[in-house]
C-alpha cells in the first residue's frame, strides 16, 4: 500500500517535469518540441487521475500537486511559446517604444490558467462538464497554432496585435462562465451524446486536412460548438417558460 499510494503523485510529477521541459524548449525557440512535451504532459495528466481512481488513493495533496503541474504544463509552457514568438515578430511603428516589453504579456495567460485551475478545484458544477475553457485544451490550441502558423505570423507587423488579442481572448475563455462539454460517456448510445459524437466525427477530417495545426482548429471548433449548445439550451429553456 505504501508504494501504491505514491503512484498517482509520481505520474503527476512526470506531468510537471514534462511541462518544465516544454518550457525550456519554448525558451530556445523550439515550439514543435515544446508542443510534443505538452502533449506528453497531457497524457500523464490523463493517467494520474485515472490511476488515483483505480487504486482508490486520492488525496488532498494529490489534488494540489495536480493543479501545480497543470499550470506549468498547460499555463507556463504555452505562455512561453507565445513569448518566444513575440520576441521574433515585427511590431507596428507605434509599438516600437514598448516592443521589448510586449512579449511578457504572454505570461498573463499563465496567471489566468492558475486562476482557472483554482476555480475548477472549488467548483462542484464541473464533475460532468466544464465551465470555461480547460487549460489542456488552451495549451494544445496555442502550441499547435504557433507551430503550424509560425511563418504566417511573420507576414505582417499587425499580426502582433492579433496574437496579443488572442492571448486576452484565451484569458477570458479560461475563467468564463461558458459551459463546455466534456468527453465523458455515461453510456455509448446516441441519445444524450449527440454533441460528443458530432465533435469526435468532425475531428477526424480536420486532423487530415490541417495536420500539425489540427489541434488549434479542433479546439476552436470545440469552443464554437460549446457556445452554440449553450445558446440553444438557453433558448429552449426560455421557450418552455413562455
Amino acid at each position: 500500500m505504501s508504494i501504491r499510494k505514491h503512484i498517482p503523485n509520481t505520474i503527476t510529477c512526470c506531468n510537471l517535469i514534462s511541462g518544465c521541459i516544454a518550457t525550456c524548449f519554448a525558451f530556445f525557440h523550439e515550439p514543435k518540441l515544446a508542443l510534443i512535451w505538452i502533449i506528453i504532459g497531457a497524457v500523464f495528466d490523463f493517467f494520474d487521475g485515472m490511476s488515483a481512481r483505480l487504486l482508490h488513493v486520492s488525496s488532498p495533496i494529490g489534488k494540489e500537486l495536480d493543479s501545480l503541474a497543470d499550470d506549468i504544463t498547460f499555463g507556463v509552457a504555452p505562455s512561453t511559446i507565445i513569448f518566444s514568438q513575440l520576441l521574433v515578430m515585427e511590431y507596428p511603428d507605434f509599438m516600437q517604444p514598448v516592443a521589448d516589453y510586449v512579449p511578457f504579456l504572454a505570461f498573463v495567460m499563465a496567471a489566468f490558467s492558475a486562476l482557472r485551475l483554482a476555480k475548477f478545484n472549488l467548483d462542484e458544477r464541473q464533475s460532468l462538464g466544464f465551465v470555461g475553457l480547460p487549460t489542456p485544451a488552451n495549451a494544445l490550441f496555442w502550441g499547435s497554432l504557433i507551430v503550424g502558423a509560425h511563418s504566417y505570423f511573420e507576414t505582417s507587423s499587425w499580426m502582433t496585435l492579433v496574437l496579443i488579442l488572442g492571448v486576452f481572448v484565451s484569458c477570458f475563455l479560461l475563467v468564463s462562465e461558458i459551459p463546455m462539454f466534456a468527453l465523458k460517456f455515461k453510456h455509448w448510445g446516441w441519445k444524450g451524446n449527440e454533441v460528443k459524437y458530432i465533435f469526435l466525427l468532425t475531428c477526424v477530417p480536420l486532423l487530415f486536412i490541417f495536420r500539425i495545426s489540427a489541434f488549434a482548429v479542433i479546439i476552436a471548433w470545440y469552443v464554437v460548438l460549446s457556445v452554440g449548445v449553450d445558446l440553444y439550451s438557453r433558448n429552449a429553456a426560455t421557450a418552455q417558460r413562455d
